[in-house]
């Protein structure tokens, strides 16, 4: 199991969580950080650390934002591929607005 950082995390991008992680396994993405599935050592330290409450343990992912786990697994293919995923879910569905 990895942790995976969800929408919330879209145009936030507060390092909190990068300052914690043991294995620098938190990479920023042009509009959200990310979580390198093959670095995380699952020791779960951002979790708590996340103000917007955007990290998850793969598997406890609400299902409204289920696709993040495959946008976070797309860093092994560049950030391009993360950048290209987040942009066609934004287009697909905006993030809810917080007040």
């Amino acid at each position: 199991m990895t942790y995976v950082i969800a929408e919330p995390c879209i145009d936030t991008k507060d390092r909190s969580c990068v300052d914690v992680c043991p294995v620098d396994c938190i990479h920023e993405s042009d509009r959200m950080l990310v979580i390198d599935p093959e670095e995380c050592i699952d020791c779960g330290a951002c979790e708590p650390e996340c103000p917007v409450e955007a990290i998850f343990p793969e598997d406890a992912v609400p299902v409204k934002w289920e696709p993040f786990v495959k946008i976070n697994y797309a860093y092994s293919d560049g950030m391009e591929s993360v950048n290209t995923l987040v942009a066609k879910r934004i287009e697909a569905s905006p993030p809810e607005q917080t007040s």
